[in-house]
Order: structure tokens, then C-alpha cells, then sequence
């Protein structure tokens, strides 16, 4: 059966990009960062496709919450295979910000799928929240997706294993590897995501619960501490009093 899928993606700083802040450490200094859709969003982008391919008439469409300079990660999904696109044009100023601009635009839609977090705020809950603003189940972390007619047969990882679970559509799901492998736009794709529908829409006004008052860096590391082999005594000493490991 033909389904809507809605994929949600985060526009995050690569990984390996430099971070620092401005205006007095609220906001991050974008500049000579590069941003890339987040490793998350990522595995639940490429499941969406997948499920896309074996499902003739499914649609995948992909939501971001952020302003004008998210738009080439957006058409980077768009070159990877979903069909059309929505940005919400405001700052993803938290999640609880975030979850409601996603649900405003997210009814009708028959699986609802994002990462289980994004790598720069590491929050973990928007999945979560979207099911409760919709009244849909939600699952997190979700490393097994499989359809079975109305049905979803998930796996997740809990503490110590895997939980199997099974659940009815529409529904919410926070995903992680191995749910997919990653897909990289091939030129095709990367044609085709220009002339693709890219729908910008103004947010919905709420009362923020919480307010960033700061941000911090964490405190840089110190030099490495050289011990001789032959030296165990002082590596317990250290091991206990520095490291407090023991």
C-alpha cells in the first residue's frame, strides 16, 4: 500500500569543523563551518528511500526547521532521493520549538521518521515529542524497520540488548544505524533536486519553556603524561589522585 512519509532533518556542523561562539557565547559563529545533514537524519533519510523503492507510490518528502542558508542540505536530501521539501523559516531555537513546527506540518502523514538526535544539541527528544503533539506512538532508538502490510516490526536498542516491537501506522520513529546504510547523491540526483518543489513556510508562534542563557566550550585538554614502564607506582598514584580512576 502507497504511504507519506515525512522525514525531519537537522542541519548540523560537520564533525570535524572548528566550533566557537559569538555575542557573548549565545550563538554559534557559522562562519568556516560546514554543515551537513545530521549522521542520524541521515540513516532515517535513507530508510525512507528504501522503503520508497520497494513500496510503488510511496512519496518522501523532508521538513527542516531553519532559516535560508539550510536550503543546500535540504536539496542534498532532495538529490538523494525524497520528492519534495518544507523548511520552516525560523532558528530551531530548542526542541520543544522544533517538535511543534514539525507537527504543525506533519497530519496526514503515515510514518514520521528523524534521527534519534541531532549531533549538535544532542537533545534526543524531539521524536518523542512530535508523537505527543500528534497522538502517535513514538520509538527510539530504532535500528529495524520493516513493513508488514499496516503493520511495523521495529527493533530498538535498550540497555544490554535489543527490544522487538511491533506497531500500527502511522507512527513516530527516532532511528540509528544499522537501520540503513547511508546513500550519497549520485549527478542524476543532483540535477533533478533543483527543479524539486522546496516549500517555505513561516512558523508557528509559541511560548518557549526554556530559554538558552549560554553556551560553553569544554575546557581544553592537557598535554599528554609520559611514565616509565618500569614506573608503576607513580602511574597508581596518578591513576588515583589526577584521573580518579581507582
Amino acid at each position: 500500500m502507497p504511504m507519506k512519509i515525512l522525514v525531519c532533518i537537522s542541519h548540523v556542523p560537520d564533525t570535524t569543523s572548528k566550533i566557537s561562539f559569538i555575542n557573548q557565547n549565545t550563538r554559534l559563529d557559522g562562519n568556516g563551518v560546514q554543515f551537513i545533514i545530521g549522521p542520524y537524519d541521515d540513516y532515517a533519510l535513507a530508510r525512507a528511500i528504501e522503503l520508497k523503492e520497494s513500496v510503488s507510490g510511496t512519496t518522501v518528502t523532508v521538513i527542516n526547521v531553519g532559516p535560508a542558508d539550510t536550503e543546500p542540505t535540504i536539496r542534498k536530501a532532495l538529490a538523494i532521493g525524497a520528492d519534495d521539501a518544507i523548511r520552516v523559516n525560523a532558528e530551531p531555537v530548542d526542541s520543544m520549538f522544533v517538535a511543534t513546527q514539525i507537527a504543525e506540518h506533519a497530519k496526514g502523514y503515515d510514518l514520521v521518521l528523524m534521527g534519534r538526535e541531532s549531533i549538535d544539541y544532542n537533545g534526543g527528544v524531539v521524536h518523542s515529542l512530535v508523537g505527543e503533539l500528534l497522538g502517535l506512538p513514538s520509538f527510539s532508538p530504532v535500528m529495524k524497520l520493516e513493513l508488514n502490510g499496516n503493520k511495523v516490526v521495529m527493533a530498538r536498542e535498550i540497555e544490554g540488548g535489543k527490544e522487538y516491537l511491533e506497531a500500527s501506522l502511522p507512527l513516530v520513529a527516532g532511528c540509528q544505524e544499522p537501520i540503513a546504510e547511508w546513500k550519497i547523491p549520485n549527478m542524476r540526483g543532483i540535477m533533478s533536486a533543483r527543479t524539486k518543489p522546496l516549500k517555505v513556510v513561516e512558523a508557528k508562534t509559541i511560548d518557549l519553556p526554556t530559554v538558552s542563557q549560554k553556551f560553553e566550550l569544554p575546557p581544553p585538554k592537557s598535554a599528554v603524561k609520559m611514565i616509565s614502564a618500569d614506573n608503576v607506582a607513580e602511574l597508581v598514584t596518578r591513576l588515583k589522585n589526577e584521573a580518579k580512576v581507582l
